[in-house]
């Protein structure tokens, strides 16, 4: 038995749930996997999963033993990555997961000058406004807004860049429905939601020491910014939208900012930044490096992160 191997395709059966999952992330055959973990238990002379045809679960010596070994191949993996970046020169596969609209508009035009500054990095980009798990999903990189997840305490973040949040709507609209002057005001407008988290109906402001929270609802509910957007702009109603996504818009006309002297005031868990997750093992990996650095380096100062008219 191969210990490390065996090892291996036991933390990937716990971490996917499902043996046939873990042989596909493995390249193995699903009785190849099965006769590791099964070959593992045999060495330890203990049980490490409850299996039925439906779930799989720890035992309790199982819990301990994922717990000890998890740490142990992270070590294994970042050695790894040490001695193979050891001539300084990023190279490799790099999988990252990003924000649908971000990814497209800000990350893929950077895409040639990144691969003429690192031509011998290879890039394997998921495009998802779901936060994925890096493990599971076995990302190098990912690339997130506020609202982090932080209970998992070995994820890593580095921050990449600000931006702020704005209520807008298109002088159609305005002119047809009035202008709020408070957020209390909005319960009577038609306010299109972006539905990235539960939760996602409660628009909360400050100005001053002034906080408001305001339930709102409206005609339209959707998991794409672009979709609210377009919206927006062709008169249906109101959006809270990154000036990222909304900044141009507002430059050139097409959409309005209202409660201009009141701020996006997040929940405590959340802020309007940009992150880059990644785990331990990736702490020393030049090629993950490479990659945050260069993003924040064309997008940390990018000023249609604060443009407003």
């Amino acid at each position: 038995m191969d210990r490390l191997a065996a090892m291996q395709a036991f933390v990937r059966v716990v971490e996917t749930g499902s043996f046939s999952e873990a042989s596909r992330q493995l390249n193995l055959a699903v009785s190849s996997v099965t006769r590791q973990v099964n070959s593992l238990e045999k060495l330890l002379h203990t049980q490490l999963t409850n299996r039925s045809t439906r779930s799989i679960s720890l035992t309790p010596q199982g819990r301990k033993y994922y717990d000890k070994i998890v740490p142990i191949l992270q070590d294994i993996e970042a050695a790894d990555l040490s001695v193979a970046e050891q001539d300084e020169v990023p190279r490799g596969l790099l999988r990252v997961s990003l924000p649908v609209a971000f990814g497209r508009l800000y990350v893929a035009p950077l895409l040639k000058d990144f691969f003429q500054q690192y031509p011998e990095i290879q890039l394997n980009l998921t495009f998802s406004d779901a936060l994925a798990n890096p493990v599971e999903e076995e990302l190098d990189v990912v690339i997130r807004f506020g609202n982090l997840d932080r209970s998992g305490a070995s994820w890593l973040v580095q921050k990449i860049a600000s931006y702020t949040r704005k209520v807008c709507g298109s002088k159609a609209y305005l002119s047809q429905h009035g202008i709020p002057e408070h957020p209390q005001d909005l319960v009577h407008h038609n306010c299109l939601c972006f539905s990235y988290s539960t939760g996602y109906e409660i628009w909360r402001f400050q100005r001053d020491k002034e906080v408001c929270e305001v339930k709102v609802n409206g005609s339209l509910v959707a998991n794409n910014s672009e979709v609210l957007r377009q919206a927006c702009i062709d008169g249906v109603g109101l959006i809270l939208m990154p000036t990222w996504l909304i900044g141009e818009d507002i430059s050139e006309d097409r959409l309005q900012t209202v409660l201009d002297d009141f701020q996006f005031h997040p929940h405590v868990d959340m802020d309007t930044g940009i992150y880059a997750l990644y785990l331990p093992n990736r702490r020393h990996s030049l090629r993950v490096k490479t990659l945050v650095d260069f993003l924040s380096q064309h997008l940390g100062n990018l000023p249609l992160w604060n443009r407003t008219k």
